[in-house]
């Protein structure tokens, strides 16, 4: 950086003259902001500022560009640039104070800076130049703000991504693993009838057969049976075979299958000696073979519903556009993929969502963002073992959804700030604090209602939506 004195105040204004933003202003103003400006050179490469320093000036930009890198934890990303010709840093009526992110110098770069403590005085004598940044700042909000939404969305994404990496490995692992013993008891299967059909069996016989073999179908993984009670169960069958001389092998399976001894019973009275042994092998050989079949049948369906609970919380392939909005199923996806995390943090989240919920007009995907924010925030504030709870109820026109967490509160200083754009109490590089500034711009744009009532212990985040379709927007 190279600091030198301005040439001579007249250069400085007739500069300010060409400046594509605050050129039309009166020459007295320009005169002004020469009289209070300092003139700054910056080399290529140059580190302006880096992200949480205190921001105190405003830069007017003469030539060159500048480039704005944040990280959000996820590694420096491009966010905006500044070129000559524009504004940039703190502005009057700004509340920034902090810099977003690090500033570094693309091209060399001519500025002059107006501190903020000129800023009061600018505001008496140049209140056409205020008028000038006032909507610049405006323009430069929202360009800001359309920027971190995306960015706050695809960082969402990426978490609910993570997490649903982890939810899916349990029933993807429990697919594979089934899948594969399924292999080996299909041919223990195979070979157990192949010595059922070698025995010489009646009609009777096989209808006996058939039904015990449909009545023993209670999965392991279904948590029927504890360990206590499988033992129990499985001596229960021991005791059994022992009393009618039958071979051990199949007890476990047995055990598993919940067959009772009644049954059991049955076909003593039907079968003994080695008929029984090879009708005892086969039912368990048989009811193994269909166990495992249900338990990848079972995986597949979560891992299909999760999926499913993702592209309907993302509102993939689909338009951004209002359409006709199912709140219950938007509340039950969000909490699907909010799942693992709350896990993780043995946070529980209860839900009172009525299933016949009416539908309305809405934006899908951005109320479930809503959701998520909020939701993902109560999974922040409680204490490992907390509890979340999900509400939503039709109040006469109006849809009102709650999340009501049991954690330690919002301290009162900062309960009116919580709304601000990028105020957050995360560390650097775990919040943006634009969460919930993309809740209130949702929540206004579908001329919603948003509040919140908070103290140790219980937090309340209460949404209204009219239900009209025409408010809908």
């Amino acid at each position: 950086m190279t600091t030198v004195a301005a040439p001579n105040s007249s250069e400085i204004v007739e500069r300010l003259a060409a400046h594509r933003t605050l050129g039309n202003a009166p020459r007295s103003e320009l005169e002004w902001l020469a009289a209070h400006g300092l003139y700054f050179r910056y080399d290529a490469g140059f580190v302006v500022a880096h992200k949480g320093e205190t921001v105190d000036a405003m830069v007017i930009q003469f030539t060159g560009r500048t480039s704005s890198f944040l990280d959000r934890g996820t590694g420096m990303r491009y966010v905006l640039e500044t070129k000559g010709g524009e504004v940039s840093a703190l502005l009057p009526f700004s509340r920034m104070r902090t810099v977003l992110g690090d500033v570094v110098v693309d091209e060399p770069t001519e500025a002059l800076i107006i501190h903020k403590n000129d800023f009061p005085e600018m505001i008496r004598e140049c209140p056409t130049v205020i008028e000038i940044l006032v909507h610049y700042m405006l323009d430069r909000s929202r360009m800001l703000a359309a920027t971190s939404m995306q960015d706050d969305k695809m960082m969402a994404m990426g978490r609910l991504a993570a997490g649903l990496a982890h939810e899916l490995n349990n029933p993807a692992s429990a697919a594979a693993r089934s899948a594969k013993l399924l292999h080996e008891a299909m041919a223990d299967a195979r070979d157990a009838w192949r010595e059922l059909c070698a025995t010489t069996l009646t009609s009777d016989e096989r209808r006996t057969v058939d039904m015990a073999a449909e009545q023993s179908l209670i999965p392991v993984t279904t948590g029927v049976f504890s360990a206590i009670e499988r033992a129990d169960r499985e001596e229960e069958v021991i005791e059994w075979l022992d009393d009618h001389g039958a071979d051990h092998g199949p007890a476990p399976t047995l055990a598993e299958s919940g067959v009772t001894t009644d049954l059991l019973d049955h076909l003593a009275e039907t079968f003994s000696g080695r008929k029984l042994d090879i009708v005892l092998n086969w039912i368990a050989a048989d009811y193994t073979a269909r166990s495992l079949t249900t338990d990848v049948e079972r995986a597949a369906v979560r891992i299909h519903d999760l999926v499913s609970a993702v592209k309907r919380f993302a509102y993939v392939d689909r338009a951004a556009a209002a359409e006709p909005t199912n709140v219950a199923q938007g509340l039950v996806d969000t909490v699907a993929v909010l799942s693992a995390k709350a896990k993780a943090k043995q946070v529980a989240i209860r839900m009172d969502v009525p299933t016949d919920l009416p539908i309305f007009l809405a934006h899908a995907g951005e109320l479930n963002q809503v959701w998520a924010n909020l939701i993902e925030n109560a999974i922040d504030a409680v204490s490992p073992g907390g509890e979340i709870n999900v509400q939503a109820r039709q109040d006469n026109n109006e849809m009102v959804v709650r999340v009501v967490d049991n954690g330690p509160g919002i301290p009162p200083e900062i309960q009116n700030r919580i709304f601000d754009p990028f105020f957050t109490t995360k560390p650097i590089g775990q919040g943006t604090g634009l969460g919930l500034d993309i809740v209130m711009s949702v929540v206004r744009a579908h001329k919603g209602k948003i509040n919140v009532e908070t103290r140790p212990g219980r937090t309340e985040f209460r949404v209204a939506f009219p239900m009209e379709p025409e408010k809908a927007a």
